[in-house]
């Protein structure tokens, strides 16, 4: 029989967090799932890391070249038909019932596509990896400047967001889908959508669920910690090709998902924060000046994606601005404790 839940591990030169991701998953009090890794060309003794761990995983590919953390995922989501699929990042590392209760929480709630769990920092020292108790994430929320951030991040957990709730989405690190959900909200056949290649792609993906009526449920006793690489301070020191497609992409989701009524609406604090965006881009990142380029290009694709979001929406544009009004809403009465 199926596995009730699969692990999806998407690899890129990750051989230096592995160890710590798959000794979490083998503490699992959950047992009922299976692990699917797909390799995306390593080059940094990842596959000879993942060669002599075969044993602990159900699916084990290696792609000739890097296809992306959307395309990777949709070739390992093709593989299985699980009930429940965890997006995990080989940075985090999971508290032994995360498994466990990520699943119970959504099969109490029919109305959640995904979840999203507490995120703590993963705090990388020459001496090891330290589990803080400094938030990482606790779900994806908008500003009206169209910045998507993670709730939370940064500030030290001191119970404030102890409460369950309904968030806008689960952070790409470690997010808890139904699998129903997404064959819902596919477009073009397409879970995660293959022409962000990298970033981005999960707060895409949470819009989506939105304007097809599932819900996303943050669950304080789904706990994991994460290795947060990428941030804005951070961002003079991540990868170009990141960068570039962070740029590429923040007008993508957009193009794709937001209706026209809400961008007049949000005009000034959304084009004072586009224009900042295209002056910080020559004169001190010109290497993503290329996003401009790949925008233009895929903008007739994205346009057609757009018209079948909004054919197939089952809510209305008041319901969705909603989330950039406020992070989170609360549970239905008597559903915060399933349990």
């Amino acid at each position: 029989m199926a596995a009730k839940l699969v692990v999806q591990l998407v690899t890129f030169n990750s051989q230096e967090d592995l160890p710590g991701c798959l000794a979490s998953l083998a503490a699992q009090s959950f047992r009922d799932f299976e692990v699917h890794v797909l390799d995306n060309a390593s080059t940094d003794g990842t596959r000879e890391f993942l060669d002599g761990h075969q044993a602990e995983l159900a699916v084990l590919e290696y792609a000739p070249c890097n296809l992306g953390f959307a395309a990777a995922h949709n070739r390992l989501l093709a593989g299985h038909g699980a009930d429940y699929v965890l997006f995990l990042n080989p940075d985090t590392e999971l508290a032994p019932d995360c498994l466990e209760r990520g699943v119970d929480r959504l099969s109490r709630h029919p109305e959640c596509g995904s979840l999203s769990p507490k995120l703590w920092r993963l705090m990388v020292t020459d001496a090891g990896r330290v589990r803080t108790r400094v938030l990482d994430s606790t779900g994806i929320y908008w500003l009206r400047n169209q910045r998507h951030l993670d709730r939370g991040s940064g500030e030290p957990d001191t119970g404030q967001y102890d409460r369950p709730a309904y968030v806008f989405g689960a952070t790409g690190a470690a997010s808890f889908y139904r699998r129903s959900c997404l064959a819902d909200v596919s477009v073009d056949g397409e879970i995660l959508d293959e022409d962000f290649f990298a970033y981005r792609e999960d707060a895409e993906l949470a819009w989506r669920a939105a304007w097809r009526g599932w819900r996303c449920v943050f669950d304080p006793a789904v706990t994991a910690w994460h290795v947060r690489r990428v941030l804005p301070e951070n961002r003079r020191r991540t990868h170009p090709d990141i960068n570039l497609h962070s740029v590429k992409n923040r007008w993508l989701i957009r193009v794709k998902n937001m209706p026209v009524g809400m961008y007049l609406r949000w005009f000034v604090p959304i084009s004072m924060r586009d224009l900042a965006v295209v002056v910080y881009i020559p004169l001190r990142e010109p290497r993503s000046l290329r996003a401009f380029v790949l925008l233009a290009r895929l903008l007739p694709r994205f346009l057609a994606k757009r018209r079948e979001v909004f054919a197939r929406a089952t809510v209305s544009r008041q319901e969705i601005e909603q989330w950039f009004h406020r992070p989170e809403k609360p549970l239905a009465k008597g559903a915060e404790n399933p349990r």
